[in-house]
């Protein structure tokens, strides 16, 4: 029963619990395309719910570009949802416009109260790579060097040990010699939800990109779970992880949110072809679940949701999954 649509591809998804049930957001696009790397520019969110992250039930489309022109009219990528103090929803996503190609990837923001219907707040547009602390950041397309300006992926989540909000996203840093050096875990804070503070990185260097972090912490330790593929691994990464480079989903360890961060040991979730990618790890009752989409390579791309299968924590704070999937 996994998360899937006849029609559409699904890819990365986030996820959210109202108290009663799951709800799941997502990116799709048209198998009509022909070509699934065509999805990620032609892209809706989508939201589906459930009691069990296994039997859903899709609701719609929920967000989709802008009209022409704005910041985030050409995609609506990958983002979080969180509710504040007042039991607003507030969900926060990545956007590009079609005047820059989706070259430059910004953060925006939108609210709902029922969790499906979302309204953006003024433009939409609530966090940029500018301001003093923007030094820290590869800012600019580096043409040549990356494919991209990255800032995508945003990760909000109460401060633990504050009032205020935390935001984690995929970045890249400057001056770094080998391109696969260069991927960041960006960061910002927040005391409200709507003002944003860009703050230094978080963490940087091992692969060329971090794509769609998740922070969240077990039994004291804080985690950091991200995705990246085979290509991206530096040289300094191949030599030093002890497993040969594979895509899929890994994770930073770290004693506080705010870090300092480190890469885990070997791999969690990889293979060539990736199966599993832009994971998310969820506490189900009283287990620790991982759900990603079915990638399987671009000649054989499936595009739905696997079912959720169980992550354990060993004595060392070191996390593996079952090998007996549901």
């Amino acid at each position: 029963m996994v998360l899937a649509l006849h029609d559409q591809w699904i890819w990365d998804s986030w996820y959210a619990h109202d108290g009663n049930r799951w709800h799941a957001y997502f990116l799709k696009a048209n198998k009509s395309l022909g070509d699934p790397d065509l999805r990620h520019f032609n892209v809706t969110q989508g939201h589906a719910v459930s009691d069990d992250l296994v039997h859903w039930e899709h609701l719609g489309t929920c967000l989709a570009p802008s009209r022409r022109p704005a910041w985030d009219d050409k995609t609506t990528w990958t983002g979080s949802v969180v509710k504040d103090d007042h039991g607003l929803w507030h969900l926060f996503f990545t956007g590009t416009s079609a005047a820059e190609d989706a070259m430059y990837q910004r953060v925006g923001h939108a609210t709902s109260t029922d969790m499906h219907n979302w309204q953006r707040v003024g433009d939409g547009l609530c966090l940029d790579l500018v301001g003093p602390n923007a030094k820290y950041y590869e800012a600019e397309w580096a043409r040549g060097f990356w494919h991209d300006r990255a800032m995508r992926d945003p990760w909000v989540m109460k401060d633990p040990y504050g009032n205020g909000w935390l935001m984690y996203f995929t970045a890249r840093v400057p001056g770094a010699d080998e391109a696969n050096e260069g991927g960041a875990i960006g960061f910002a804070t927040s005391s409200d939800l709507n003002t944003w503070e860009l703050q230094p990185p978080v963490f940087s260097g091992s692969y060329g990109q971090l794509e769609v972090p998740q922070v969240f912490e077990v039994s004291g330790k804080w985690y950091c779970l991200f995705c990246t593929a085979d290509i991206h691994w530096s040289e300094r990464q191949k030599n030093e992880a002890g497993v040969p480079p594979v895509t899929g989903n890994h994770y930073l360890v770290a004693d506080n949110p705010r870090g300092p961060w480190r890469v885990a040991p070997g791999f969690l979730d990889g293979g060539l072809p990736c199966r599993r990618y832009a994971a998310r790890i969820l506490k189900r009752d009283d287990e620790l679940v991982i759900l990603g989409f079915d990638d399987n390579g671009k000649e054989n791309f499936i595009g739905h949701v696997r079912d959720p299968q169980t992550v354990h924590v060993d004595p060392d704070g070191l996390l593996f999954i079952s090998q007996h999937a549901p």
